[in-house]
């Protein structure tokens, strides 16, 4: 068995956890920009390559530092494997949604994410269907309909590849909590980093990986720290204070990255987007609000 974080949580700190969530906010803003610049030169599968390259030495220096070879080992391999392969199609999904449909249109639909998970849970974890994630998935879904605005615009495949970043990432979230009842968060990132590493190269090489030229290279390093930045922030908020203090900080993306989105690529401030994200966000607070009771 893997070692894990024991450690018990420390009194909520509601300050720190909104600076761990600037952190986290900012980190995934650049990694959004990031993703967006280097779709020019690259695909989706050379961009989760150079990511994960980027990453697993990092991760791996911080797990042997910290637990040694030992660290590395598991008792869960075709957990793992599933888990990455759920998470590596996911994110190319959501790499796909950056370069084709406006920034904030995809974070938005990215946002239906922990109602999915209402949805999937008791499927894929045994847990019981509640009437409140019932109800967060019912405002959920309009407010996915009022982003998209289906037969008033054009629909794409970006739209479809952003709904299906979100799916994914549910289904990731499920497994990893079925993961972490055995392996430590530093052992699941190894994982992680190293399959969609290997992954990524595999399913780059028939076409050959493009080397992104010198204008670009600064994006390759942004997107591999941001990507780990991002969600050690995320989880070092939700240490400092519970889920149902953090989940709706995290929507504060959503201004924050179509701000990012006009000033950089002149894409429109849509009423529409914020009134649909306010929609899928309450359906959230109903969700969280059911499991806290």
């Amino acid at each position: 068995m893997s070692p894990r974080d024991t450690a018990a949580a420390p009194p909520a700190r509601p300050l720190v956890a909104a600076g761990w969530m600037l952190g986290a906010i900012a980190s995934f803003g650049a990694m959004a920009i990031a993703g967006r610049e280097l779709s020019a030169e690259l695909d989706t599968f050379e961009i989760m390559a150079y990511r994960s390259a980027i990453g697993f030495p990092i991760i791996t220096a911080m797990l042997l530092a910290t637990h040694g070879v030992a660290g590395m080992r598991t008792s869960q391999p075709g957990a793992h494997a599933t888990r990455n392969v759920i998470h590596f199609a996911a994110q190319n999904f959501w790499f796909f949604g950056i370069a084709t449909i406006p920034l904030a249109q995809l974070v938005a639909i990215e946002f239906t994410s922990p109602i999915w998970i209402a949805l999937l849970a008791p499927l894929l974890l045994g847990e019981r269907m509640t009437r409140a994630g019932m109800i967060a998935a019912a405002l959920g879904f309009a407010g996915v309909l009022i982003v998209t605005r289906p037969g008033l615009a054009p629909l794409g495949p970006g739209h479809a590849a952003a709904l299906a970043a979100a799916i994914g990432f549910a289904i990731t979230n499920i497994w990893t909590k079925r993961l972490s009842r055995r392996e430590g968060t530093l052992n699941i990132l190894f994982w992680m980093t190293l399959s969609q590493m290997l992954m990524g190269i595999a399913c780059a090489l028939p076409g050959g990986i493009a080397l992104p030229s010198w204008g670009l290279s600064p994006w390759v390093l942004f997107v591999g720290i941001c990507g780990l930045t991002a969600h050690f922030s995320l989880a070092r908020a939700l240490f400092a204070a519970p889920a149902t203090v953090v989940a709706p900080m995290e929507f504060m993306r959503l201004p924050v990255i179509a701000m990012a989105a006009a000033l950089i690529y002149g894409e429109a401030l849509e009423l529409a987007v914020f009134a649909g994200a306010a929609l899928i966000l309450a359906g959230n607070l109903v969700n969280l609000r059911g499991a806290r009771r």
